[in-house]
């Protein structure tokens, strides 16, 4: 996996040091030797994660960690800690400015290089995410003020796999200084039952359970549909950093040694649950967007970008297998009396029921879109002329033969609906040219009185043959 890794270190043997181990793994390395420099190289050379001593003249490593973690271009790149000072104050105390890791000199390889690699897939992922995030924010659904930071840890949802109860209520006793939810099994068996019950922030597995294999549990954990995004922390000693490496190959987030420190697991614990917090915010303004992006935010139907985009690909389709698509446009009858007279408040409220009913008089794999104004289109695949008939007049009817209660003082409005509809038989069409075939349809039921349904060649749709609708026209 290559990646640009920032190394930050007054000290020249200690970066050329970390140069060649990196440089052996075929990473890319970037040297900063002051704490400015290190601001200002990973704002401009965008590292994919950064080693950073402490003991630095002037800025000190922990300064320069928080400056990082407070710049919202900076604000995602992982920040490694890598000093001889060992004292868990100093590593609660980095953790805290938002430090991902604290390794100690003389460093181990092994733990280095996992962890490296670990928070390079992180940082990958949380890139993808950023990306969308962007989309977000040109639609202006999103924040873009957002950082790891700046999220909550309290009231998090904690599962705990550990065998030892005096572990436990260590955790337990931990853990309620946020007022966490605390949920605590003795097994794998006990703790793949509970994620089916639940969903969690975080899960912290001990890898030395005595009756089962604790990476194995993790290695289950991570591939679980309910648990694959859940952040986990790893509980070992120094005897098992080979297994902890193994365990941040396959995925696992964090890890912490015994005997735990209170306030260093505290200190992991919250890092994790900012972090997923962090990205399930941007993953829900992305989603926020996309949905924003394809419907319409007054009646929650598609919108006319989405319509045409998916009416392209059905003719498309169509073409190969040969299958009728019907396409219906309908338009609201003198919807700008409505809003004349009644005011646009009460025009959304008709435009909204509107589409509702329409909507619950389809099939569950038609389509329905609002085309623009009070002009909406359908698309029914794989139907008969005859059925098209039949759902034509039947989302006719669902408008016309039940008022609106708009709660006017002058009672319900009555509203009504002209349709007009083509069936697509034969391939080669554009999405224009059917529109504009339905629209003409559309077009000639308005001038013959309104409140019809007119079809391509079929002509008026007579609602005496069309009103008994038999059940398996909807099937």
């Amino acid at each position: 996996m290559s990646a640009r890794v920032l190394v930050v270190d007054d000290i020249l043997p200690n970066v050329k040091l970390l140069e060649a181990r990196l440089n052996s793994e075929y990473y890319d390395v970037l040297i900063a030797t002051s704490g400015q420099e290190a601001l200002e190289k990973a704002e401009n050379e965008s590292p994919d994660i950064i080693l950073l001593d402490i003991m630095m003249p002037g800025m000190d490593g922990f300064e320069v960690c928080r400056r990082i973690k407070d710049n919202p271009k900076t604000t995602h790149i992982p920040v490694v800690m890598v000093t001889a000072l060992t004292e868990n104050e100093d590593r609660v105390r980095g953790l805290e400015a938002g430090a991902d890791d604290f390794l100690s000199k003389p460093i181990n390889d092994i733990a280095l290089m996992a962890r490296v690699r670990s928070l390079v897939r992180l940082k990958i992922t949380v890139d993808e995410w950023r990306i969308r995030e962007k989309t977000a924010n040109q639609l202006g659904v999103a924040n873009d003020d957002v950082s790891p930071m700046k999220e909550r840890v309290e009231h998090a949802k904690v599962l705990v796999i550990e065998d030892q109860d005096f572990e436990i209520e260590k955790y337990k006793s931990v853990l309620n200084a946020d007022h966490d939810e605390i949920y605590a099994v003795m097994s794998g068996s006990e703790a793949l039952k509970k994620i089916k019950e639940q969903i969690f922030d975080l899960i912290v597995v001990s890898i030395n359970l005595q009756d089962e294999d604790g990476l194995r549990l993790c290695s289950h954990l991570r591939s679980n549909e309910n648990t694959r995004a859940t952040p986990i922390i790893m509980v070992g000693g120094d005897e098992d950093i080979q297994r902890i490496a193994r365990g941040l190959e396959m995925g696992v987030n964090d890890y912490i040694m015994r005997p735990v420190d209170r306030n260093e697991f505290l200190a992991r614990v919250r890092t994790q649950i900012r972090r997923k917090r962090f990205q399930d915010r941007l993953r829900a303004n992305y989603e926020n967007s996309l949905s924003m992006a394809v419907t319409d935010p007054l009646t929650g139907m598609y919108n006319r970008r989405y319509m045409e985009t998916h009416l392209k690909k059905l003719l498309e389709r169509q073409e190969a297998n040969k299958k009728p698509l019907g396409i219906l446009l309908l338009d609201i009858d003198h919807f700008k009396a409505v809003n004349d007279t009644h005011g646009h408040n009460i025009g959304d409220e008709v435009l909204k029921e509107f589409s509702r009913r329409i909507a619950e008089s389809l099939r569950s794999f038609d389509l329905v879109a609002r085309h623009g104004g009070e002009e909406f289109v359908v698309i029914l695949p794989d139907v008969t002329e005859e059925k098209a008939h039949y759902i034509a007049e039947r989302l006719r009817r669902s408008i016309a033969d039940d008022a609106i209660d708009c709660n006017l003082k002058s009672g319900p409005l009555k509203i009504t609906t002209s349709v007009g509809g083509i069936i697509v038989r034969n391939g080669g069409h554009d999405v224009k040219t059917v529109l504009d075939r339905a629209d003409k349809c559309l077009y000639n039921a308005k001038e013959t009185g309104r409140n019809r349904t007119i079809f391509e060649q079929a002509g008026f749709i007579d609602p005496d043959i069309y009103k008994e609708e038999e059940r398996e026209m909807m099937e």
